[in-house]
């Protein structure tokens, strides 16, 4: 009879693959790309959600010269995007693109979560992801 070797750990258990906490677009990646590589240091676009505006949240940006121990990271079409982690139960299933018009150029977030926004799209009313999509995204 075999007896186990103490010495021996068992395997970890694989990591569950799970979505990202959102999606880009090919023409919000490129911008992204090209607004990074004129920024040495840059290592990443920081996203978060603030309260503030007269809708309730603001979306938040910013380039970040370090990545935070508790960010949720994707990295996807040569961006690296850091997701505050705050942010996430508002921003799951967002897809972010850049649009252009005659007028203005700017990145949109097309939210599952925005309940709403203000006229002049300085602001959302953003609800927390509902508890069945969570179960759904845990499979």
């Amino acid at each position: 009879m075999t007896t186990p070797d103490a010495s021996a750990t068992p395997a970890a258990p694989k990591a569950r693959s799970r979505p990202p906490v959102m999606t880009v677009t090919d023409r919000a990646a490129e911008r992204i790309r090209g607004i990074m590589e004129s920024r040495p240091g840059v290592v990443g676009l920081r996203l978060a959600v603030k309260k503030g505006g007269c809708a309730g949240m603001e979306y938040t940006m910013s380039w970040a010269e370090t990545q935070d121990r508790l960010d949720e990271v994707i990295d996807t079409k040569g961006i690296r995007l850091l997701i505050d982690p705050m942010a996430i139960m508002y921003l799951l299933g967002t897809e972010m693109d850049y649009k252009t018009d005659k007028l203005s150029a700017q990145f949109v977030f097309n939210n599952p979560n925005q309940k709403g926004a203000c006229g002049c799209g300085e602001s959302v009313n953003l609800a927390p992801v509902p508890k069945e999509r969570l179960d759904e995204l845990k499979g």
